[in-house]
């Protein structure tokens, strides 16, 4: 991905070293808005807080140190680059594009959401309107889920975004009110189509980013779809667990996620993101 010669967000909050103390997972928010506000590592929390127990919370090298400080300066183009498609969609439409911040932190962290530990994977709090990211995630992401490459970085901040547009558009407020009148499974369902859509529209930006400055290298798009399936309910459950258990899935399979992904890239259109009118995710 060429990113190197990218303008860099003036919206990064660098909050890393400064401690987290003991948190307590999900500041007591409910299962269902941690659903909504918890964006990539889906299925069971409990799996992925206990596989993360045995891993470090940070650089644990002066190399890891350095390596984290050219992944800060890659996520402030990223984000920049977000800004800059967002900001021409939304103009397109009448409409004005609010910017949200990236917070990056280490170990644990504090938000208007509540507390919220690394383990749980980069997570967007619609009541501050922040992206939160532990870059420790990225190692993670290149060696647990055997995903690495740039753009498959770049797809988890844009996926992230995604959920900021929601937030903007109402998307989420409606989800949120509607499930709070259905079963639990119907909510786990709608929260699958709510993450599929910010993968597709992950995939907008993508397009969009590539369509104006040319960012694509060869085998980046093949990184982001990688990325996609590595962090399905279905993969990661059977990884975690040894079984499947399609009606707790939260963000969608691996096939789901690669496919509406897939979407946003080739068509550059949010409008082909509507997740909710489609009886074949």
């Amino acid at each position: 991905m060429r990113w190197q010669m990218g303008r860099r967000s003036q919206n990064v909050e660098d909050r890393r070293g400064r401690g987290g103390g003991v948190p307590i997972v999900g500041g007591g928010i409910g299962a269902i808005i941690l659903a909504i506000i918890v964006t990539l590592l889906g299925g069971d929390p409990s799996i992925i807080l206990d596989q993360a127990s045995q891993q470090p919370q940070g650089p644990t090298s002066p190399e890891e140190a350095a390596e984290d400080d050219e992944l800060a300066d890659f996520v402030s183009v990223v984000l920049a680059d977000t800004e800059d498609v967002w900001n021409e969609l939304f103009q397109e439409t009448g409409a004005d594009y609010v910017e949200p911040s990236l917070v990056l932190f280490s170990g644990a962290v504090d938000s208007a959401c509540g507390y919220a530990q690394s383990a749980m994977g980069p997570f967007y709090c619609p009541l501050d309107q922040k992206v939160y990211i532990d870059l420790s995630f990225y190692r993670d992401l290149k060696y647990r889920h055997q995903a690495p490459g740039d753009f498959a970085q770049a797809y988890v901040i844009a996926h992230e975004v995604g959920h900021h547009v929601q937030n903007l558009l109402g998307i989420s407020d409606q989800v949120q009110a509607t499930q709070r009148r259905v079963s639990k499974e119907q909510a786990n369902e709608l929260s699958v189509r709510l993450e599929l859509q910010a993968d597709c529209f992950a995939g907008v930006w993508g397009n969009r980013a590539q369509r104006s400055r040319q960012i694509l290298e060869e085998g980046d798009i093949e990184e982001a779809l990688n990325a996609a399936a590595a962090i399905g309910d279905d993969r990661l459950q059977r990884q975690g667990q040894g079984y499947v258990v399609p009606e707790s899935f939260t963000h969608g399979t691996s096939a789901q996620r690669v496919r509406w992904f897939t979407q946003g890239i080739k068509t550059g259109d949010p409008s082909q993101c509507n997740t909710f009118e489609t009886n074949n995710l």
